[in-house]
């Protein structure tokens, strides 16, 4: 089968090679797949740097989340959800996945769509709900809105009804975020961020804050968080990781929130099981589409990687093999 290895870190177009080995053997309790479509994401690349909390032994494969086909067994043809094994991860033909955690694929999105549907989702999710307690007609502060992480989010807090305000980086991102489905749009290229939140708000802030991205965004956020806001921590992008003042949320009357949800698959699996299926009746419903911005054949995945890490692609890529 084909697939991609990355034999040495760096950056993902010079260090994924694509190659020609056998499929994986499943162990006891895995299942082989065969992979429908793989999406593209940011910790890809963190993989393939060697800068994510995981590092697999060398050569590995990235792609940590698909649509597949269960290509033998009791469950053969059946169409799931799953997280990879690493190091056989899901730019290849075929992987190999637990098979506790092979969920359906909802039957209303099609193969590119569920594949994005899983971590970006099940982490916008547990962020809004579980860790922040977004209730309607709050209002809802996304960064980096126009991204597939920002994406996922933004239509979240819609389908609870939020009103959600998008924070994007240059024209063409904001037009994205339109489309979307955001209440207001702020390019922080071209806008200062805090004073536009605030006019939008009449002065009170935003009542969560969704920030996959660190940094400046970080700093905006405490500038611009309502009394008795959240500020929901969910990675750094940006790749500065910021060093929270906490007198400043003390006197602002604020809650910082930090969100790994990949401890929830192995602390709390159950939760993880009944949001995969709050998601699909949200997509059966039209509630949640992944916006798929781009649809790339295998031999196109080391290219995707690196522009996703790169932040110039909108919504999600995804890699069909």
């Amino acid at each position: 089968m084909q697939v991609w290895r990355v034999h040495s870190n760096g950056e993902p177009r010079d260090v994924m090679r694509l190659e020609e080995i056998p499929p994986p053997e499943p162990a006891e309790g895995q299942l082989l797949v065969r992979v429908r479509a793989a999406n593209v994401n940011y910790p890809d690349a963190l993989l393939c740097r060697g800068e994510y909390q995981v590092r697999p032994e060398l050569p590995f494969t990235p792609g940590v989340e698909l649509c597949g086909e269960i290509a033998g067994g009791a469950r053969a043809g059946e169409r799931v959800l799953a997280q990879p094994v690493l190091p056989a991860g899901g730019f290849a033909e075929y992987t190999v996945v637990d098979e506790a955690t092979a969920r359906p694929a909802p039957e209303g999105l099609d193969d590119a769509e569920a594949a994005a549907l899983h971590i970006g989702y099940q982490t916008g999710w547990f962020g809004l709900h579980r860790r922040a307690g977004l209730r309607e007609g709050e209002t809802l502060l996304v960064h980096a809105a126009a991204g597939g992480v920002g994406s996922a989010a933004v239509q979240l807090g819609r389908a609870a009804g939020a009103r959600v305000i998008g924070v994007v980086g240059g024209e063409h991102k904001a037009r994205a975020a339109r489309e979307l489905g955001c209440d207001v749009v702020v390019d922080r290229r071209a806008e200062d961020v805090v004073a536009a939140v605030k006019e939008a708000t009449g002065g009170r802030g935003a009542d969560v804050i969704y920030d996959p991205v660190g940094g400046d965004a970080y700093k905006q956020s405490t500038k611009c968080v309502a009394f008795e806001g959240r500020i929901v921590v969910v990675g750094f992008a940006s790749g500065a990781v910021p060093t929270p003042a906490l007198n400043h949320a003390l006197v602002k009357n604020y809650s910082i929130l930090g969100l790994h949800w990949g401890l929830y698959a192995a602390k709390d699996p159950a939760a993880v099981d009944a949001c995969h299926r709050e998601l699909t009746r949200l997509a059966d419903a039209g509630l949640v589409r992944p916006v798929v911005s781009e649809r790339v054949g295998l031999d196109a995945a080391a290219d995707a990687v690196q522009r996703v890490f790169d932040g110039v692609t909108t919504g999600r890529v995804v890699v069909l093999p």
